[in-house]
């Protein structure tokens, strides 16, 4: 058995945004909103079914699935690779969005239904210590939820650390399968979800086609050319900084062999800087 990294991509769109196996995206739901009795999911249109067109420097670090189950709630899952500056607001705009265009010409406000975001986050987001968080509108004084329109769930998966023979319920079943899928041998013993179970089987690559294939080794590359991306940025940032601190160390003492007496010449020969920078000092 060779499992896809659920976090690729095109192994991504393929198990949760598959229209043909829509019991994989309402058990994880089910399981990560923690929906019981009359509240559960039992049906579920994908509205962004699987269909990753292989496009050559196409680049994705946010990927996601939409969903609206048959009271009319839409549900965003979406994968977040790396922290993005402003990824909080573009959330609340991403989610606000999808709720306003609910409504067509003619159609009032009642019409409109909750939208209910889930972001799996490859990075630390928040500062509390748990790996699964909800962010509802709430009364700061009682407490009362009355606007329920939006709602916000975050999986932080560096925080997530179950082995498995730790996974307690359906929730951490589905939380270790995201992270650790590509990293396992068999898949683990005691799934009697058949949602979890269809996921595990649509991230076994033995049953892929050559396309998706090709489409998962591009978006690996895509992934890695990212990655390296950001390591030299931090890498020039990194050597700016120490040819900045190198400078300033140099300029100082440079100000202290001017208050010593020396000569430019002098003091050009020991700290290596020009003339007119020694001028501008003295």
């Amino acid at each position: 058995m060779l499992l896809a990294d659920v976090k690729n991509d095109a192994a991504f769109r393929k198990i949760f945004g598959n229209s043909q196996k829509t019991e994989i995206l309402i058990s994880f739901l089910n399981a990560i909103l923690k929906l019981e009795g009359t509240r559960r999911i039992s049906q579920i249109s994908i509205l962004t079914p699987h269909q990753m067109p292989f496009v050559m420097g196409a680049k994705s670090s946010i990927l996601d699935v939409k969903a609206k189950d048959e009271s009319g709630h839409e549900y965003i899952v979406e994968m977040q690779l790396t922290d993005k500056i402003g990824f909080s607001k573009r959330v609340t705009y991403y989610s606000a969005k999808s709720y306003t265009s609910q409504l067509g010409s003619g159609e009032g406000y009642p019409e409109l239904k909750p939208i209910i975001f889930i972001g799996i986050l490859d990075f630390i987001f928040l500062e509390s210590p748990s790996y699964l968080s909800k962010h509802l509108i709430l009364n700061t004084e009682t407490g009362e939820h009355k606007l329920k329109d939006l709602d916000f769930n975050f999986i932080e998966l560096p925080k997530f650390s179950k082995t498995e023979s730790e996974l307690a319920n359906l929730t951490e079943k589905w939380i270790y399968f995201i992270k650790n899928a590509n990293k396992l041998q068999a898949v683990p013993s005691g799934l009697d979800d058949a949602g979890l179970q269809a996921a595990y089987r649509e991230a076994n690559r033995h049953g892929w086609t050559k396309k998706e294939l090709e489409e998962y080794d591009y978006a690996l590359l895509r992934e890695t050319d990212t990655e390296n991306e950001k390591k030299l940025v931090e890498l020039r940032g990194e050597q700016r900084g120490l040819q900045q601190g190198d400078m300033k160390a140099r300029k100082e003492v440079a100000q202290n062999l001017i208050l010593l007496g020396l000569t430019n010449e002098q003091i050009i020969q020991a700290t290596g800087l020009s003339l007119e920078q020694i001028k501008q000092l003295r």
